[in-house]
């Protein structure tokens, strides 16, 4: 839990993706810093469940977020049921674990679909609100694959993340005349269910271990502890940034 004391009483949050891990943990922070967030997951069960964890006035807005029409109906209803939006935080993500030439066409892009599209949908449908609003703040969830970490048998993974960081730069420089702040955060290795697999190895964990200086996997309320911070008024000259969140494993 993040103890980080901010005030985003009176504002919005979207944040996709967050009916578990890193943007449960996301909404959470906002939440309890004063935001009214909104709950985007494309499992509907699990944003709902989300949603009431945070209790009023948060709400569950279910879609699948590559698709840009959906995108358009969820954060037009976002403004209609919450009055605005001020926050955005795509945070929605997949990763497949599959050698290039075994990779089919399919899984591909469906990953660059979800992992770097959607937040192109989710940016050019919530710039217009947040320009006419006098500003904003949008946050990506990236990865240190996205600042050329090479992750074996995740060609797909690795080129959503990297395009993501770039997207990331440029949305900044754009948005930066309507008082937008865009950045990305990059998290390293971190406890949730997408890791689940590969930290049932005790081997790949060791590994791990011993490329991170803190000598430990990070949490979730890691990585939402710097997203509150860049979605608060103390980081209001920082723009078009990737900030690591890894325990010391990407040194740039």
């Amino acid at each position: 839990m993040s103890t980080l004391s901010v005030d985003l009483s009176g504002q919005v949050a979207l944040v996709t993706g967050a009916g578990r891990g890193i943007g449960k943990a996301i909404a959470r922070a906002l939440a309890q810093s004063g935001a009214a967030v909104a709950v985007n997951d494309i499992d509907a069960a699990s944003a709902g469940q989300a949603a009431r964890e945070l209790g009023d006035p948060a709400r569950a807005f279910p879609a699948d977020v590559s698709d840009p029409a959906a995108v358009e109906r969820m954060i037009a209803a976002v403004v209609h049921e919450m009055g605005g939006l001020h926050i955005l935080v795509n945070n929605a993500g997949i990763e497949y674990k599959t050698p290039i030439l075994e990779t089919p066409v399919e899984e591909w892009q469906e990953t660059l679909a979800v992992n770097l599209s959607a937040a192109f949908y989710t940016c050019k449908a919530a710039g217009p609100i947040m320009r006419d609003a006098g500003g904003g703040v949008i946050v990506n969830i990236a990865s240190i694959a996205g600042h050329n970490i090479p992750l074996p048998n995740r060609a797909s993974y690795v080129a959503s993340k990297a395009g993501l960081v770039g997207f990331t730069k440029e949305c900044a420089r754009e948005f930066a005349a309507y008082n937008i702040r865009v950045n990305a955060v990059c998290p390293g290795v971190i406890e949730t269910e997408m890791t689940a697999e590969s930290r049932s190895n005790p081997q790949q964990v060791a590994r791990w271990l011993a490329d991170i200086p803190q000598g430990r996997l990070g949490q979730p309320d890691d990585v939402a502890g710097l997203v509150l911070f860049l979605c608060s008024d103390g980081a209001r000259y920082l723009t078009g940034q990737a900030i690591n969140v890894d325990g010391g494993k990407v040194m740039l």
